[in-house]
């Protein structure tokens, strides 16, 4: 057991809770990628019941958990930011695998290598449950967009409410809540259009 070591990464974890993302809550404070986590995996919980094949729980959880962890050392970056840029795209996968080899190593034991091996999980989505975790963490990201306020979008983001399905359209149940969602985003726009 190297408890220091462990103690040493849950310092560094704190930095989630710091790390700002784009978003805004509906208070109008910016949110943080540790409520956004959590988020996710609240959803998960939420949602598991209704998915058409069964996941496991304990997996997909670990998975969503981490799966914003390098964004200690590498900053979050907003989608629209890599969307049509290819270096900023490629800077921001170089930042992280750096980052989560540095995780890795800071641990130092089987958990390092288990957090390592879940992150490339949940990048390369061949697995259901990183399927999953991907589009709940895409659809949580569009949640907070609806019930920010509509003067926080950027004009890029009023586009980006119809690009969800691409995340989904693996699933009927989270194509079905990507619906609901991206119906929210268009009545939060047509409001906005009417005002």
């Amino acid at each position: 057991m190297d408890l220091q070591n462990t103690l040493k990464f849950l310092h560094v974890a704190e930095g989630l809770k710091r790390e700002l993302r784009h978003s805004w809550l509906s208070d109008g404070r910016q949110e943080s990628v540790a409520e956004h986590t959590w988020r996710v995996a609240l959803m998960a919980m939420a949602i598991e019941e209704y998915l058409p094949q069964k996941v496991n729980s304990e997996r997909l959880l670990k998975m969503i958990i981490i799966h914003d962890l390098v964004e200690v050392y590498a900053t979050d970056i907003p989608a629209f930011d890599t969307m049509n840029n290819i270096k900023v795209k490629e800077q921001k996968r170089q930042n992280e695998m750096k980052a989560i080899e540095k995780i890795r190593n800071l641990l130092g034991n089987d958990t390092g290598q288990q957090f390592y091996d879940l992150w490339f999980e949940f990048e390369h989505k061949k697995t259901y449950e990183a399927k999953v975790a991907n589009a709940l963490d895409k659809l949580e990201a569009q949640i907070q967009h609806n019930e920010a306020a509509i003067e926080t979008w950027l004009p890029i983001e009023h586009e980006m409410v119809f690009l969800l399905g691409k995340h989904t359209d693996f699933d009927d149940v989270l194509d079905e809540l990507k619906g609901i969602i991206e119906a929210e985003g268009v009545d939060k726009i047509q409001t906005d259009n009417k005002l």
